[in-house]
């Protein structure tokens, strides 16, 4: 239905949630090198139980070659503190590809620039944390857009 693409992920157990995610709504995982960790690690397989071999995975070299296979028609949601518009107020497509940076650093600053019109911030309380777990903020862009398809889920 979507595609989770998680951009340089550092730690295994968001990776392994993501891939559950994915499997949760149909979606595929795009992971984009480099990896923080080994998709062999023992966390991974953990944190995505014995769901991890049903995930419909792919890995990267990079962000753009992803793009290049997606072809000129996808849409792309790139997720980060800097964005302005919300999730509440995208209106979602099936296929849509939703980019979620590094753990530590998130998107690149010159990508959120460049696709400005496409860089969307989760709502939160002023004055409480400046951002969400990844595995977190997924679920949360992810069931809204899901949401927005089947909302008879």
């Amino acid at each position: 239905m979507f595609h989770i693409v998680l951009h340089e992920p550092e730690i295994p157990h968001n990776a392994g949630a993501a891939g559950r995610l994915a499997l949760a709504t149909d979606s595929t995982l795009h992971l984009i090198e480099p990896l923080g960790f080994s998709l062999d690690d023992k966390h991974v397989r953990r944190t995505g139980l014995d769901y991890w071999k049903d995930v419909k995975l792919r890995v990267w070299p990079s962000l753009e070659a992803l793009q290049e296979n997606a072809g000129p028609t996808a849409r792309f949601w790139f997720l980060s503190t800097k964005g302005t518009a919300s999730p509440w107020t995208t209106a979602f497509q099936p296929g849509d590809y939703l980019v979620f940076g590094r753990e530590t650093k998130g998107l690149p600053e010159e990508l959120v620039r460049s696709a400005a019109d496409r860089a969307l911030r989760i709502p939160m309380a002023p004055g409480g944390t400046r951002s969400l777990n990844l595995s977190t903020a997924i679920a949360i862009v992810l069931y809204e857009a899901a949401r927005q398809q089947h909302p008879d889920w």
